[in-house]
C-alpha cells in the first residue's frame, strides 16, 4: 500500500522541480506550494490534488497547518469513485466536522455514480430512506407510493414519466422530526429529481447523450446528501423530503408527445418533449412540499442543458421569484463555497411554453427548449409553488457531474450543493 503526507507551504519549490512548481516531494511526503497571495487558493490545492490523485496513492495524511477548508478543498478532488475513506485529517479541532461532510459527500456521489441497472427508481428510495434512518433512527419515518398508487394520490407527472419503464416509478416521503411531536410544523421541505435513467423517452437522446443519464438523479442525492449532513450538524427542526424517482423509456405504455397531463392542482401540461421530463415528475414533488405549509422549500435537480451552456460546469443555478431569499442563500453558498449563479426568473417566464391545447406546454418544439431554456424550466415549476413562489428557490445543478476528469475535478459526482442545502436547513 502507497502512503504519503500531504502539507502546505507559502514557499517556492526548490529550483529542480522546475520554476513554479505545484508540488515538490521528499522521500514518503509530499508539498502543495501556495503563494502567500492566491486569491484562489482552494482551487489551487484542488489542482495539486488531482496531480497527487494521478500518483494512484492508497492513503494521505495531510500534515501540518491545514484549515477546514483547504482540507475540504483536497478531498474534493483527491476523491475519486474508486478511491474513498484514503484521507488522515490534520490533528485540529474540525475533524468531526470534515468526517460528517465526507461522509455526506461519499452517499451523494456514490449515489448519483450508481450504474442505472443497480439504482433503480425504487432502490433510489429504498437506499436514501436507509441512509437518513441510519443518522437518526428514532426521528426518521418514511412512505412511498409506487406504479398505480400514483394514480390514486394524484402524482400524474410523475406517474406518466415512469409509466414506460416495468419498473415502476416512486414517490418518497421522508419525515425527519426530532420534536418528537407529531403536529409539530414542517420548517423546510425539500425536493429532488429521481430519474435514475433518462433516454428521453420518444425524444430519444443519441447515445452521446445517453451515456451518462445515470446522473439524472442527482438533484434527488443532493437533497438527500444535504438534509443528511444537515442531520449530523444538529438540525432540530422538523423537515420534510420528496423524491420523485422514475425511469423514462420508451415502451408500448410510455407517454408520447400530443399527450395533455392534468395536475392535482388543475393545470394542464401538453407534451411537447418527452426528453423535458424532470420539470414534469418535480410539478408533484412541489405541491406535495407546499402541502405541507412549510415556509422555506428546495428543489434541486440536473434539469436543463441550458443551465449548463450558461454557467459551464463550475457553477450552480439559483432561481427564486422570492429575491430575499435568493440572496440569503447565494450568502450560504459563498460561505460554504460552493460555487452558485443566479439566472432570471420572472412570472411572465410561465407563458414561455404556449401550447394550442394546455394551459402551457412542457417545453418549446426546439432544441434545448430554445433561448432562455433554464429560465423557461424555472418558470414551468412556478406553477405548481404557492402565489407568489414566496420561500421556495430552484436550484438547477449544473455542477452535479463531470462526464470525465479534469484538472481540478474527478470524473463522476461532485456533491456540490449539499453544504448549502444544509446550511439553509440549520439557518432558516
Amino acid at each position: 500500500m502507497s502512503r504519503l503526507s500531504i502539507q502546505l507551504s507559502t514557499s517556492p519549490a526548490s529550483a529542480h522541480w522546475g520554476k513554479n512548481a505545484l508540488v515538490s516531494f521528499d522521500n514518503e511526503s509530499a508539498t502543495i506550494h501556495l503563494l502567500s497571495d492566491d486569491a484562489h487558493q482552494y482551487r489551487t490545492i484542488r489542482r495539486a490534488a488531482r496531480i497527487l490523485d494521478g500518483l494512484n496513492l492508497d492513503f494521505v495524511t495531510l500534515c501540518g497547518k491545514w484549515h477546514i477548508e483547504q482540507q475540504w478543498a483536497f478531498a474534493c478532488s483527491f476523491t475519486n469513485t474508486k478511491k474513498q475513506h484514503h484521507i488522515q485529517w490534520a490533528d485540529d479541532e474540525h475533524s468531526n466536522e470534515l468526517i460528517q461532510r465526507y461522509q455526506a459527500l461519499v452517499f451523494t456521489r456514490n449515489q448519483t455514480n450508481a450504474t442505472p441497472e443497480d439504482l433503480s427508481p425504487e432502490k433510489l428510495a429504498n437506499s436514501s430512506t436507509e441512509w437518513l434512518t441510519s443518522l437518526s433512527p428514532s426521528h426518521v419515518s418514511a412512505k412511498q407510493w409506487t406504479g398505480e398508487e400514483l394514480v390514486e394520490q394524484q402524482w400524474f407527472g410523475l406517474y406518466n414519466v415512469g409509466r414506460g419503464s416495468v419498473r415502476p416509478p416512486v414517490m418518497l416521503e421522508v419525515d425527519y422530526n426530532p420534536t418528537g411531536d407529531p403536529l409539530a410544523p414542517v420548517s423546510a421541505s425539500l425536493v429532488g429529481k429521481g430519474i435514475t435513467f433518462d433516454s428521453g423517452g420518444y425524444s430519444i437522446k443519441s447515445s452521446e447523450g445517453m451515456l451518462h443519464m445515470k446522473c439524472d438523479m442527482g438533484g434527488a442525492a443532493m437533497v438527500t446528501g444535504g438534509l443528511g449532513l444537515a442531520i449530523m450538524q444538529g438540525l432540530n427542526k422538523r423537515v420534510k423530503l420528496y423524491l420523485c424517482c422514475a425511469e423514462n423509456l420508451i415502451s408500448g405504455h410510455a407517454y408520447k408527445l400530443g399527450d395533455v397531463i392534468t395536475y392535482k392542482n388543475g393545470t394542464t401540461v401538453e407534451i411537447v418533449n418527452t426528453d423535458a421530463e424532470g420539470r414534469l415528475v418535480l410539478a408533484d414533488g412541489l405541491m406535495a412540499a407546499c402541502e405541507t405549509q412549510a415556509p422555506l422549500i428546495i428543489d434541486a435537480a440536473t434539469l436543463t442543458g441550458a443551465a449548463s451552456a450558461a454557467l459551464g460546469r463550475d457553477y450552480n443555478a439559483f432561481f427564486a421569484l422570492d429575491k430575499n431569499l435568493m440572496q440569503r442563500m447565494l450568502g450560504y453558498a459563498s460561505e460554504e463555497n460552493e460555487l452558485a449563479w443566479p439566472l432570471p426568473l420572472e412570472t411572465w417566464h410561465q407563458e414561455k411554453c404556449p401550447s394550442n391545447y394546455a394551459d402551457t406546454a412542457n417545453s418549446r418544439a426546439q432544441k434545448g427548449g430554445g433561448a432562455g431554456g433554464a429560465s423557461n424550466a424555472a418558470g414551468f415549476l412556478s406553477r405548481f409553488v404557492r402565489e407568489g413562489a414566496q420561500g421556495w428557490l430552484h436550484m438547477d445543478l449544473a455542477a452535479a457531474f463531470n462526464d470525465s476528469a479534469d484538472a481540478y475535478s474527478p470524473a463522476g459526482a461532485s456533491a456540490m450543493g449539499i453544504r448549502t442545502i444544509a446550511r439553509a436547513l440549520l439557518e432558516e
